[in-house]
């Protein structure tokens, strides 16, 4: 069984899917993934990461203007992580946060259970202020609208399908409500 986990930033989505994979004695995929996109790449840590969920405005107009000519680095960095979750979900069951691994493998006609993480602000700006050390709520609110936007702009660039639109998941979780514990017996 492959579970893939999407979710808005402070809704609970790492700490769940580590919680998913060790109840399920099965694997648990994030940073990995990057860790051999960038071991396969020859890039370096910081380049891929901020890569993975950035999208400059620069790239997206060079795409607009001359796409053949534009190779952009996050497109082979994207191909190289599709490579490797493929390779992940048909080796073994696992629990793959994020990277836009339910497109993937429904497009690769691999069977998943596809989960959307979601909280209301308060619920979320409580956990992200852990996350970041910082209780500004200025601070903690752009953190968390930057983040969502570039997740959401990622997975639209890559699936051609709307983030957190729950048509795109088996099932959508609201994590402030139900707790985490909760969440993670229900899938």
């Amino acid at each position: 069984m492959i579970i893939t986990i999407s979710r808005e930033y402070g809704a609970g989505g790492h700490t769940i899917g580590q919680s998913v994979a060790k109840e399920l004695g099965i694997e648990f995929y994030d940073r990995d993934i990057i860790k051999a996109a960038v071991k396969e790449s020859g890039l370096d840590m910081p380049e891929v990461e901020h890569a993975e969920e950035e999208i400059t405005r620069t790239g997206l107009f060079w795409r607009m203007i001359a796409p053949a000519a534009y190779v952009d680095q996050q497109d082979n960095i994207r191909v190289i992580e599709k490579r490797i979750i493929l390779n992940l979900a048909m080796k073994e069951s696992c629990v793959i946060l994020g990277r836009c691994a339910d497109d993937i493998l429904e497009k690769a006609n691999i069977p998943s259970l596809n989960v959307f993480l979601y909280a209301s602000d308060i619920h979320r700006a409580a956990r992200v202020s852990e996350l970041i050390g910082s209780t500004n709520p200025t601070e903690i609110q752009k953190k968390m609208q930057k983040t969502d936007a570039a997740r959401h702009m990622f997975y639209e660039q890559f699936t051609g399908k709307r983030w957190g639109e729950s048509k795109n998941y088996t099932l959508s979780l609201d994590t402030g409500i139900l707790g985490y514990d909760t969440c993670v017996q229900l899938i």
